[in-house]
């Protein structure tokens, strides 16, 4: 019988016999950790990348402020995802081939993740995919090197599925507005089946997939309108959800219908939205949840964030910042497994088999196939005394174990196997306050 040895064993098998704890791939001499850093820095997308950006540059400051990890400093390099897939691959090849990287916090796209996981471990470079959430990303790949600690499209969806159906039970006509590509379809069909499975009565009585960078939806908005749905979903985002909701405020469609926006947090200190909304943040990532502002670390990072940016961190800045805690932690249990020594490449892969992490907004806990488990929060927009812009209040907090699909289970399966039950054994809205 062929046993198969975990990696950590043969690691530290090959360090002991071959004496390779000091390997050229251990950076043993420099004061630095390298990082290549992808999000969208310019066109449209960058209403939800530049957040990204400006929440790695605080919580590096922050690390390197309090001597770095492991007395190493943090030095980002930041890659423009808006130049597209082929040109992400050729900059992410570069960077994984110079030695003095140890880590890449990619991407924002979830195209540009399915395109990066096999380079990741073709290369053996420890990738951490900050934002992408497609839940294609392990179907097909069995990746050593690749890590999600941000949450799933199947988690995210359902949560909202599951929140609607708690506060509007009797929400049966629904209709969708979309980006069209994967990330849109994708939710829709994760959407529908959900509310489906909640109620057999829900019927879906318009689809709609504007193309990314839109500049009009009057067309849209018109058909939703007429339309007269219960509920309006929408997974449009960055300067494509903007422009939407400046564009449907004169119609007051948000307000004749339930809106449900999963990315709506994002756009909250810009945009004047209703009470009433429900928003999100597609994991746990929320400022100013109850567990964010009971952890120091996290009150001092949006204190600083604020500081600096004149605004508050939405989700893609805290997304971000979690994932360099899950690079720092990783890091840090590498050592410990290797008797003290910088890490490899793939001793720092490894340690994050099964990691768990406290991050700025609960707790990462990495599953054999690599997906991150986090809690979802979801909420309603309510006016606010403290800030001059809508907060997120009647919240809940799904767990993140109860809301992903099991490992090796069929995902879209398992959301349409789900029922009433199912729905009654989760937390009521106001839970989470």
């Amino acid at each position: 019988m062929k046993i198969k040895i975990p990696r950590k064993i043969n690691i530290a098998i090959a360090a002991g016999i071959l004496g390779l704890s000091n390997s050229a791939g251990a950076q043993e001499n420099s004061d630095k950790l390298n990082v290549g850093v992808f999000t969208f820095l310019s066109g449209p997308a960058a209403a939800y990348g530049e957040p990204g950006r400006r929440g790695a540059e605080t919580i590096i400051d922050m690390i390197n402020s309090d001597g770095g990890i492991e007395g190493r400093t943090i030095e980002a390099n930041y890659i423009d995802e808006a130049q597209g897939t082929e040109g992400v691959i050729t900059e992410y090849r570069q960077l994984a081939n110079d030695p003095n990287y140890n880590v890449m916090i990619a991407a924002l796209s979830s195209s540009n993740c399915l395109a990066l996981i096999s380079v990741a471990d073709q290369l053996k470079m420890p990738t951490i995919g900050w934002n992408c959430d497609t839940h294609q990303l392990y179907a097909n790949n069995n990746s050593e090197y690749f890590y999600r600690p941000n949450g799933s499209t199947i988690a995210e969806f359902v949560s909202y599925a599951a929140y609607l159906s708690k506060v509007n039970p009797n929400a049966e006509r629904i209709a969708i507005i979309n980006p069209d590509y994967s990330f849109g379809h994708d939710a829709a069909e994760i959407f529908i089946s959900a509310m489906k499975a909640f109620n057999p009565d829900v019927e879906v009585v318009a689809e709609l997939y504007p193309k990314l960078g839109a500049s009009s939806y009057q067309t849209e908005i018109s058909r939703l309108s007429s339309a007269r749905p219960d509920v309006i979903f929408s997974n449009l985002w960055g300067g494509d959800l903007e422009n939407f909701l400046r564009q449907a405020a004169p119609r007051r469609l948000l307000q004749t219908s339930q809106a449900v926006l999963a990315l709506g947090e994002s756009v909250l200190q810009s945009i004047d939205l209703p009470d009433g909304i429900i928003v999100g943040v597609l994991g746990d990532g929320l400022w100013m949840s109850p567990d964010a502002q009971s952890n120091p670390r996290t009150v001092d990072f949006v204190e600083k964030y604020h500081k600096e940016y004149g605004g508050y961190p939405t989700f893609p800045a805290m997304k971000m910042a979690n994932s360099f805690m899950v690079m720092e932690e990783a890091v840090k249990s590498a050592m410990e497994d290797n008797g003290g020594t910088w890490p490899t490449r793939e001793e720092i892969a490894v340690a994050m088999e099964g990691l768990q992490v406290e991050t700025l907004t609960g707790e990462v806990n990495f599953r054999s196939d690599n997906e991150g488990l986090v809690d979802q929060i979801v909420g309603m927009t309510a006016s606010s005394d403290k800030y001059d812009f809508p907060i997120i209040s009647n919240m809940i907090r799904f767990e993140g174990d109860v809301m992903y699909s099991p490992q090796g289970e069929d995902p879209l399966g398992w959301v349409k196997s789900l029922g009433p039950d199912f729905l009654a054994k989760l937390p009521e809205p106001g839970s989470y306050n």
